[in-house]
């Protein structure tokens, strides 16, 4: 299939009303094959860069691995596999070609009813294995983090259950935050959301799901032998703030040394 162009109207009226009422919407074939094939290729470049995979590093992400024992045994073991880039563009042109390519900032236009501004990313790789995040909302309560945060996840491979899609709950949304505003990060509570209104982002290279940060959502672990690649951009809305970026690395760096120091791990470095 095509990717689609920004010389019509990218979403009828009726998607933007889905998102606005589920807190969430799938738009399929926003890039092209050749498009996502550039990304993939690039993906696999960067997993090469042993320079910059270090478990100090506070660009990476690790998860517990998950085998079919563990899962059984409602677990995982000590072993971590590395998982994120967070950030990423700034070592992946076609990353960050992506992240502000126009069909993607019309799409977002559209949802906002004005211009997107890029406020971060990252490049989430999600290998066999790997754990899957708990439910959770991606708002922080930081003097600048933006309440408008959308995020588009942008399938590199094929997302579905088996592999461990996200999943997000329609209509909580409307309902703000649901844990405490305190400046730090909480999962939610089991039982916080209804199991009936789950709907699984299942995509394909290409496609883009777009939620928003109040948008309550988790993942399984990927329990397949497939790769589950996604591309996470994050952008705000003009009218919250303009250019949050560089605030928000001030604020997300200090934040994440804090993190590691309460676990006494403090030799971390950003590279």
């Amino acid at each position: 299939m095509a990717a689609m162009t920004t010389e019509r109207p990218l979403l009828s009226a009726a998607q933007r009303g889905e998102y606005h009422e589920r807190g969430f919407l799938v738009v399929p074939a926003v890039f092209s094959p050749a498009e996502t094939s550039e990304v993939s290729d690039e993906a696999q470049r960067l997993l090469r860069r042993t320079d910059l995979i270090d478990t100090r590093n506070l660009r990476c992400r690790w998860q517990p691995r998950c085998t079919g024992e563990d899962l059984a045994s409602s677990g995982c073991s000590s072993e971590c596999l590395f998982e994120t880039f967070d950030s990423v563009i700034d070592l992946a042109p076609s990353c960050a070609r992506l992240a502000r390519h126009p069909r993607l900032l019309a799409l977002l236009a559209e949802l906002y009813g004005e211009p997107a501004r890029l406020f971060k990313d990252k490049l989430i790789f999600k290998p066999p294995g790997a754990k899957g995040y708990d439910l959770h909302q991606d708002y922080i309560a930081w003097p600048n983090f933006p309440r408008s945060l959308v995020t588009a996840a942008v399938a590199i491979d094929p997302c579905d259950k088996g592999n461990g899609c996200t999943v997000a709950y329609s209509g909580y949304h409307k309902r703000g935050l649901l844990t405490p505003e305190d400046g730090d990060h909480h999962p939610l509570p089991d039982g916080t959301v209804d199991e009936a209104t789950a709907f699984p982002l299942e995509l394909r290279p290409g496609d883009v799901a777009f939620f928003g940060c109040f948008t309550p959502h988790r993942s399984a672990p990927n329990t397949s032998e497939r790769w589950r690649r996604l591309l996470y951009l994050s952008d705000n809305a003009e009218s919250d703030g303009g250019d949050r970026r560089e605030q928000h690395d001030g604020e997300f760096l200090p934040w994440l040394r804090k993190k590691y120091a309460e676990y006494g791990k403090t030799d971390v470095y950003f590279a």
